[in-house]
């Protein structure tokens, strides 16, 4: 019996770490995109972009996983199914319940993999990936200007460079600024330097210039020349003080020990729901792993394929997911109903479990009914 579990359990595995480094390079080729313009317009190393995009990866690991599991459990029982393998383990005597073994273990050891990855690795990725876009937005020494190239520096800000000499000196700087919608601000200059304020906003100093402004629903110029000039690239909400973090990126111990008083009682109320999602999210590897191998072990064997059984537990699988999506926007409501996180994924599983063990129970009562010889 064990070796039949060991073969069941390879195949599951194998096909597992495929389907999720498949899975895996789409995601990371498609969310990879977003951070091209980093590069591009920005001025961003290769390794910048490659951090940011490999940070995103294990909130994408989290949800990969169950469905991965969900995938493979379906394909490889149903593999085992046509051909005729189950059909000879059953006839040996192996229950549901034995034969769904490799499957559940695959789901533990993927349920442990879900829980570091929720509850360490998933708010350090997301704290240092947001905490490196904020550097890259507010640092000077990461803002780089393109030569001959209009820059789109953020919101309403355009910056023109001709040249940069060798010692990183600015020549010929064109800066047309929109920001505030009542002015329009153009300023020209021979030659300038991008430095760092006191607060840590980035700056640029002009050197030998003019500067033209435009007031909104007037026809009048306003030109000043000036000798220096300095302008920040930051918006005008940005003060250079610390970004706030959200509840992803916070500890879960933290998340469970901010008081209402502190954060108010919408945060309060988002950093409960996800505290308490990070830990029942890794139940859903047992709730799909039970709702596969009770969709396709139970029953009989049909010659014709097990098609509907599979079409079934695909939809229960999406009605699962809908459902968690549910019950997270409900709870962030009413806290009163955050046992619904936990309840969730053990429905499934409960009634995943009874399906397995109905057939075994069946055969126990008669037996335990037999008087003594």
């Amino acid at each position: 019996m064990l070796g039949i579990v060991r073969y069941i359990l390879r195949q599951l595995a194998v096909g597992m770490v495929l389907v999720t480094i498949g899975l895996t390079a789409i995601l990371w080729l498609t969310q990879s995109l977003r951070f091209v313009e980093l590069t591009v317009n920005k001025g961003a190393s290769i390794a910048i972009f490659l951090k940011l995009s490999l940070l995103v990866m294990p909130t994408f690991l989290s949800v990969i996983l169950p469905v991965s599991l969900f995938s493979v459990v379906l394909f490889t029982y149903n593999k085992l199914i046509a051909d005729r393998e189950l059909v000879v383990l059953r006839s040996a005597g192996l229950s549901h319940w034995t034969l769904a073994q490799p499957a559940l273990i695959l789901a533990g050891i993927s349920t442990v993999v879900g829980l570091i990855l929720n509850v360490w690795v998933i708010p350090k990725a997301v704290e240092e990936f947001h905490q490196l876009q904020w550097s890259l937005r507010s640092s000077a020494t990461n803002v780089m200007l393109q030569e001959g190239q209009f820059n789109q520096v953020n919101n309403g800000l355009t910056v023109y460079v001709r040249a940069r000499s060798p010692a990183g000196e600015l020549l010929g700087i064109i800066v047309y600024d929109r920001r505030n919608p009542l002015n329009t601000i153009t300023i020209m200059a021979e030659r300038g330097a991008l430095i760092k304020s006191d607060n840590g906003t980035p700056k640029v100093l002009m050197i030998n210039g003019t500067r033209e402004q435009v007031t909104r629903g007037s026809d009048r110029l306003s030109l000043l020349y000036f000798d220096n000039y300095a302008m920040e690239f930051s918006d005008s909400s940005d003060t250079g003080e610390e970004r706030s973090r959200d509840a992803r990126e916070r500890s879960t111990e933290e998340l469970f020990s901010v008081t209402e008083a502190q954060v108010g009682p919408i945060v309060f109320r988002q950093f409960r729901v996800e505290g308490h999602q990070r830990l029942a999210s890794p139940l859903y590897h047992f709730a799909l792993a039970f709702l596969a191998t009770a969709c396709l072990l139970s029953g009989w064997f049909n010659r014709r394929g097990q098609t509907d059984r599979l079409i079934l537990a695909i939809v229960l699988m999406v009605l699962i997911q809908a459902s968690a999506l549910g019950v997270a926007n409900l709870t962030t409501r009413h806290l009163a109903l955050i046992p619904l996180i936990y309840i969730a994924p053990l429905i499934p599983t409960i009634i995943g479990a009874c399906v397995l063990l109905a057939p075994s129970l069946k055969k126990a009562r008669p037996a335990a009914n037999v008087p003594p010889g």
